[in-house]
């Protein structure tokens, strides 16, 4: 049995290290540049972000910008990074030592999103919730 359970923890952290694995990083100070969403690197390269329409959302929001932000995705070169579609939650803030989760919080509805904008139920505009983990 403990052979058994082993083994199924083996499997659940190779599976979990693959995911990890399977996209690049991109780390520095989210900034807009021309109207359009860059990180500077502490080298003070600029590197574009681009992504699904939610994505764009998120690295578009006022609330993050100057802030220390990863992204999970692809390069397509050494200066434009493709981030993950949203559904991967591939968006960080690091802040205090921590890496946070980027999550939107209702607090008339109690409804968490990954997107700023309005809540769908009542329309209020949700507030930016950096979390450690989406577990309530």
């Amino acid at each position: 049995m403990l052979t058994r359970l082993r083994l199924a923890l083996f499997l659940t952290v190779l599976a979990i290290s693959a995911r990890a694995a399977q996209f690049d990083s991109a780390r520095g100070t989210l900034i807009q540049r021309d109207g359009k969403p860059a990180l500077e690197t502490a080298q003070h390269q600029i590197i574009w972000l681009t992504g699904d329409d939610a994505v764009t959302d998120v690295v578009n929001d006022e609330r993050l910008r100057g802030t220390d932000f990863e992204a999970l995705g692809h390069f397509s070169s050494p200066e434009h990074f493709e981030i993950a579609p949203i559904y991967e939650r591939p968006l960080f803030v690091h802040k205090d030592g921590k890496r946070l989760m980027v999550t939107y919080w209702c607090s008339t509805c109690y409804i968490r999103t990954y997107r700023p904008g309005p809540c769908w139920c009542c329309h209020k505009e949700t507030e930016l919730d950096l979390r450690e983990s989406v577990d309530p």
